[in-house]
């Protein structure tokens, strides 16, 4: 049997939750910075996720997926700016990022990632 292990496991969700060779990050949003910009959100998410990858013992050259999620469409060009930069010295994952409401107000991004362990 495959071990299931779980990164970061809270009462609601994990952080991740890393199975037959292939970890799936919870949905995260910039809880050091909410309200900020939707760059400084997006910076905040994506230290986050660096974070989770390296518990669940892996990182961003090897991401599979990512989902994103904008309050407002209008802010994809700077929320680019900040994942562009991040993914530069990387290949790029597959990728798909929609206009939707979030949690609260305060967060305007959110960003999910499926990566290989």
């Amino acid at each position: 049997m495959t071990e299931l292990t779980h990164v970061n496991p809270g009462a609601r969700m994990s952080g991740a939750v890393v199975y037959n060779g292939v970890a799936y990050l919870a949905g995260q949003v910039a809880l050091g910075a909410p309200g900020a910009s939707v760059a400084d959100q997006t910076k905040n998410i994506l230290d986050l996720l660096d974070d989770t990858m390296a518990k669940a013992g892996t990182d961003k050259s090897r991401i599979l997926a990512a989902s994103i999620w904008l309050s407002d469409i209008s802010t994809f060009d700077e929320m680019n700016a900040v994942w562009d930069a991040w993914v530069a010295d990387v290949t790029a994952p597959a990728r798909a990022t929609v206009e939707a409401k979030l949690a609260a107000p305060q967060f305007t991004v959110e960003i999910a990632l499926t990566v290989a362990a």
